[in-house]
């Protein structure tokens, strides 16, 4: 703002001594002039007059000085100097150039396709210089759908050391865009091996690795993410759990065991959050005989991130133990997080097992919900069930959980514990089956009703 005030400023003050100037030279008393004289001569110049004179002498020089050069240029030219003469012309036309290309820049920026590609094809014509003008013309033909003319550009782009990493990438967006994954593949190694650490290159290369199921090369790609410094650790590892996760399956297809088990291992400990790699470790590691290690491998996955599935995973180790046993040497898993709400449910299912309904309360009220969610719907559903309480109070749960937020699947106890989570009336008391070895997630939609209302009975009993 001040500068603003400060140039309106300035300019009022030369219009205002300009205006002073010219109301003197017209105004001039009779008298006052410039007095020439030359040779015994003398003329008498009035103001005005001197000053007409003044400014046609200076451009009388200018007009004259630039005649001088051309007269100079065109004698050098006759002389064999043929650059003398374009020289001066040259000039004249590389700004016209540059200025229709910053045009054809600023119409690609604004989406007018037109007056870009003819910016573009004047900035060519009148430049000459296609380290220029051939990024731009690649540019605009890119975006108005001409991809053979594209190509054409970034291929002389590639072909130069300076301008390469760019047209490979042009070459690549394009291939892209094509569908040739082939092609793609190729360039995008191209393009890392011309900038090792350029995210987008590396990033277009994992994806596309990661396409045609090469595991290794991406795994090598991620790491060159990784000492670049262009992906945050967390997510790295979340990539290469992965990556090592797809390798342990492909090797297990293949016949390799070995390879399998350690990849799938490696995967687990690379990131203990990813379920998936966690649990097939340890059902690796439990068909090797290798039990200890499974379980150290899911109470490890267990501290970082507990899950029904880990739980589950834990109990298939041992798949013939009784509830009371199973209580117990969940006891080992849950210490590696004692105050998650995942230990809280899973304990409250396996007192639930167990018949400590009174433990089971407590553990649901340690999760410290503020609004239940659906798993702790159900599992007080079953709770008021086994205690003997009314029916539709533990269907007053079950309704619930429906609307409540999260999930009640991936629940491990045992079929037995099926009638307390289904409606049904009460038949005589008979004395409850020993549960199957088993653990599956109860299902209530795929019970069949004779074993529901069977064990409905039980649960009465």
């Amino acid at each position: 703002m001040l500068n603003s005030i400060i140039k309106f400023a300035i300019f009022i003050g030369i219009v205002g001594a300009l205006a002073v100037g010219v109301n003197y030279l017209l105004t001039a008393p009779e008298g006052d002039g410039v007095v020439i004289t030359f040779r015994e001569q003398e003329w008498t110049l009035r103001p005005l007059m001197f000053a007409g004179l003044v400014l046609g002498g200076f451009a009388a020089l200018w007009l004259a000085l630039k005649v001088t050069g051309i007269g100079i240029a065109v004698f050098n030219f006759i002389m064999g100097d043929e650059t003398a003469f374009s020289r001066y012309f040259e000039r004249n036309r590389e700004r016209k150039g540059t200025e229709a290309l910053a045009g054809a820049h600023a119409a690609i920026v604004s989406g007018d396709l037109r007056r870009a590609k003819q910016k573009a094809q004047r900035a060519e014509r009148m430049l000459q210089r296609p380290e220029l003008t051939r990024l731009t013309m690649a540019q605009t033909a890119e975006l108005a759908g001409e991809p053979v003319r594209a190509k054409t550009y970034y291929k002389a782009l590639s072909d130069n050391p300076e301008t390469a990493l760019v047209g490979v990438k042009g070459l690549l967006r394009i291939a892209e865009s094509e569908g040739d994954r082939d092609t793609a593949l190729i360039l995008a190694r191209t393009a890392a091996g011309l900038k090792a650490d350029d995210k987008e290159t590396l990033e277009t290369l994992y994806t596309l690795q990661s396409q045609a199921f090469d595991w290794e090369g991406a795994r090598v790609t991620l790491g060159s993410l990784k000492r670049a410094g262009q992906i945050a650790e967390g997510e790295a590892n979340r990539r290469e759990a992965m990556l090592a996760l797809a390798q342990a399956e492909d090797s297990a297809d293949a016949g390799r065991g070995g390879e399998a088990l350690k990849l799938a291992v490696e995967s687990a400990k690379i990131d203990p959050t990813n379920v998936d790699a966690v649990t097939k470790a340890a059902a690796m590691l439990d068909e090797t005989g290798a039990t200890k290690q499974a379980a150290r491998v899911l109470a490890d996955a267990w501290k970082a991130a507990p899950s029904p599935r880990l739980a589950a995973a834990f109990a298939a180790l041992e798949p013939d133990e009784t509830a009371v046993d199973r209580r117990s040497r969940f006891d080992t898993l849950f210490e590696a997080n004692p105050d998650h709400a995942q230990s809280h449910y899973t304990s409250a299912e396996l007192a639930l097992a167990t018949g400590d309904l009174k433990g089971a309360r407590e553990h649901l009220r340690k999760t410290n919900e503020t609004e239940p969610s659906a798993r702790y719907c159900t599992i007080m559903a079953a709770i008021t069930r086994a205690e003997g309480k009314p029916d539709s109070e533990s269907r007053t749960w079950l309704v619930r959980a429906i609307d409540a937020p999260g999930t009640a699947k991936g629940m491990i106890t045992e079929p037995s514990m099926l009638p307390m989570l289904v409606g049904g009336s009460a038949a005589a008391a008979e004395p409850p089956a020993p549960p199957p070895p088993a653990l599956e997630a109860p299902k209530a939609d795929t019970a069949e009703p004779e074993a529901a209302e069977a064990a409905e009975e039980k649960a009465v009993s």
